[in-house]
């Protein structure tokens, strides 16, 4: 299994979103505060943002989205981007 960053954000939305989970999870297994989770889901934006082409529709919608908003605003669609990562667990 390749585990580049750069194969797994080329992967289609829903793989994506389970990689982002599967992620977050062994994040809690490691017992990481939530708000250090979705620190780290600010910072990968920032990596993605800057030098992963989107390979889907729903990533390049994030990433002209993160284009385009300022700190305070890309802190919410991290934060945003954990929720829907989580309810999909849910689900």
């Amino acid at each position: 299994m390749d585990l580049s960053f750069q194969s797994i954000a080329k992967t289609d939305w829903q793989t994506w979103k389970s990689y982002l989970r599967q992620a977050m999870e062994f994040a809690e297994e490691l017992g990481i505060p939530r708000d250090k989770v979705q620190n780290m889901a600010h910072q990968v934006g920032e990596v993605l943002a800057q030098n992963v082409p989107p390979a889907n529709p729903e990533q390049q919608a994030l990433k002209e989205l993160w284009m385009v908003a300022d700190q305070n605003e890309r802190q919410v669609l991290s934060r945003l981007m954990t929720k829907v990562v989580n309810q999909q667990h849910a689900v």
